[in-house]
């Protein structure tokens, strides 16, 4: 079977993917009955991963090595020529994307923890693929300032239909720098695919601002992901004890953290008493308890035409998969899916042959499929 998906000619062969088995568990819920399909375990803290081409899977593990499931299973050892990471704490080798021009210059992005003086900060390397190798890996990246501590990196990275990448950060623990235009803390950033900064950037010629920044006032992004059909980026970011958020992305917003928060610290101490203030976004949703969302992805395949145009967020609190029910930019209705296979959910992506793809976050992680059980 071939798909085309974002201008790129996806081969599935039949072999490439494991079939079903009776002893797949088989989930009901609201709108679709499914089949988990779990198709690679072992995987240690699996983070991100990102479609090839020819049906194969790149997927990174946050202790430092790059993997690839293909031919229906997960290749021996890891792919060769990842940069050195900080695998401590919330760091690690983080997200993957591939050039929406893969299919011809193969290459391969990678955010990570990027140790150095100071450390550590969030980094972006590109590598050209060449069979289980990274070649000519160059950093394109990498977030000011390096400091210490080792949570909230954020980070995802998503290329829009224009081929500008878009990459999240977190706060980095910096509870006041998210509102400081000076460094790139509490962000999310917006480049060309080489890594030089578009000429429409927001701040380009702010003397106060460093022109990378297309949004500020984040606490920690860790899901990010464009509209399939409106082009819009959407985003996630952890809150404190509660105060999880849903945003649309807008160049030059400021959304809020910490001057606005539905959240507390988590001594229960007040962060602020304000959840709205003027010139600061309010998100689409937030959720009271948290559920610490990580990884997210709007479905668009024909495997699940209920699904169609929701909304999915992976979970690592109360271990599920959320989706979200959309009416164009409003949240109508939501259902936890998963919720007794007990595992935290950090990513979750709507794969190119129409299916769902999820990974677990554990030392065991796993790479799973959701297929109609019908």
């Amino acid at each position: 079977m071939a798909v085309l998906s974002g201008g790129l000619l996806y081969a599935y062969a039949d072999d490439l993917a494991a079939p079903a088995k009776a002893a797949d568990p088989v989930e009901r819920s609201a709108q679709a009955d499914f089949r988990i399909v779990t198709l690679a375990d072992g995987l240690d803290h699996p983070w991100g991963m990102a479609f090839l081409p020819d049906g194969g899977i790149l997927i990174t593990e946050r202790s430092g090595t790059l993997r690839l499931f293909t031919d229906g299973k997960l290749q021996d050892g890891p792919i060769d020529g990842t940069p050195a990471v900080a695998a401590r704490g919330q760091g690690g080798l983080l997200d993957v994307a591939v050039h929406p021009g893969f299919a011809e210059n193969r290459l391969v992005y990678l955010s990570y923890a990027g140790p150095g003086e100071g450390g550590a900060s969030t980094e972006v390397a590109r590598g050209r693929l060449d069979g289980m190798a990274l070649q000519d890996v160059e950093v394109l990246f990498r977030a000011v300032p390096k400091s210490g501590g080792t949570g909230h990196f954020g980070s995802r990275l998503v290329f829009d239909g224009d081929g500008k990448l878009f990459i999240s950060l977190g706060d980095r623990r910096q509870i006041r720098e998210p509102q400081n235009l000076g460094n790139h803390i509490g962000t999310v950033v917006r480049l060309n695919d080489d890594g030089s900064v578009p000429e429409d950037n927001p701040f380009v010629g702010q003397a106060d601002a460093l022109p990378e920044i297309f949004s500020y006032g984040h606490r920690n992004v860790q899901g990010m992901t464009l509209h399939p059909e409106s082009g819009q980026l959407w985003a996630h970011e952890h809150g404190p004890r509660g105060g999880d958020e849903l945003n649309l992305l807008k160049a030059a917003a400021n959304y809020g953290w910490p001057v606005i928060t539905h959240g507390i610290d988590y001594s229960g101490a007040i962060i602020s008493d304000k959840t709205e203030a003027e010139g600061m976004e309010q998100p689409v949703v937030y959720w009271d308890p948290s559920i610490a969302p990580s990884g997210m992805a709007f479905y668009d395949g024909e495997m699940f035409p209920q699904w169609q145009g929701d909304l999915f967020v992976g979970a690592l609190a109360h271990l599920h998969l959320r989706r979200l029910e959309m009416e164009g930019d409003k949240v109508v209705g939501q259902e936890s899916l998963l919720v007794d296979l007990g595992e935290r959910i950090r990513d979750v992506r709507s794969g190119p042959d129409g299916y769902l793809y999820v990974l677990t976050d554990s030392s065991d992680g796993m790479l799973i499929r959701l297929e109609p059980a019908g």
